[in-house]
């Protein structure tokens, strides 16, 4: 469905009821990878999944910058009449996810982050970021969705369940060049969020596939001992895009985590 914000219309998937879940997608995909999520939502909560500013069904910003899609987060929870929300994200959504919690923390009852990582960008990491910007430019998206998939899905997902890749590179290849360009931009001029775990204060539930080369386990890791508190699961045999390669693992992880750290008499 499409909801319409003060800051422009947003495709939304949503499911179950309760407790809020936002679920947030990575670069560059839109809200229909969170479908295995929506497929089974956690007995009393309720999953809302949005495109991404210039993802999907949503328009763009006219800043592309994790601080102002904290800021449209923050006008979509409103809109929805939505005070305070666990907060889901993988790869730039974990990204999302952290600036987030640095702008709205008071809105933040919990945090997911699935095959993400703290640190900004190194510098060659920019410039290969300034390259694709250009190839998508030139040759559109399938060359980013060609690109990337090699690192998307990990190597047993490759072997044994084509049908995932294939998904996945769909996803991709359907993306905007405006919304691949924004999303590079957004994503090599993010803050760096190392500091920023030392003040997460909500319960916190980090994911990786053990065959993620993209936001490998190190990094979840480094995620994990920086909040306190917090819980690490590494899901072996899967990689970057853990919530579509093993679904079934990623939602029982996600319901034990849920149903031990948030009361859902409140809502």
């Amino acid at each position: 469905m499409i909801v319409h914000t003060a800051l422009g219309a947003v495709g939304l998937d949503e499911s179950g009821r309760g407790v809020p879940v936002l679920w947030l997608h990575g670069f560059p995909h839109d809200r229909s990878v969170w479908a295995p999520q929506l497929a089974s939502p956690a007995p009393g909560f309720r999953y809302l999944a949005p495109d991404l500013p210039g993802f999907g069904e949503s328009v763009q910003l006219p800043d592309p910058s994790l601080d102002a899609w904290a800021d449209w987060i923050a006008t979509l929870l409103d809109t929805l009449a939505i005070d305070r929300a666990v907060i889901a994200g993988l790869s730039m959504g974990g990204y999302l996810a952290l600036a987030f919690w640095r702008r709205h923390p008071g809105r933040v009852l919990a945090l997911v982050l699935a095959d993400t990582r703290a640190g900004a960008d190194s510098e060659e990491t920019r410039s290969k970021r300034r390259e694709r910007q250009g190839l998508v430019r030139a040759e559109g998206p399938g060359v980013i969705a060609d690109l990337m998939i090699p690192g998307m899905v990990g190597q047993t997902t490759r072997a044994e369940r084509p049908a995932v890749v294939a998904t996945i590179h769909a996803v991709m290849q359907r993306a905007s060049v405006a919304g691949i360009v924004d999303g590079l931009q957004a994503l090599m001029d993010r803050d760096d969020s190392t500091a920023t775990l030392a003040t997460v204060t909500v319960p916190t539930l980090v994911l990786c596939g053990e065959e993620d080369v993209l936001t490998p386990v190190a990094d979840s890791q480094l995620i994990a001992a920086g909040i306190a508190g917090s819980r690490l699961a590494l899901m072996p045999g899967v990689g970057h895009v853990s919530n579509i390669e093993a679904p079934e693992v990623f939602n029982a992880l996600l319901s034990d985590f849920l149903a031990a750290t948030i009361r859902t008499d409140k809502t």
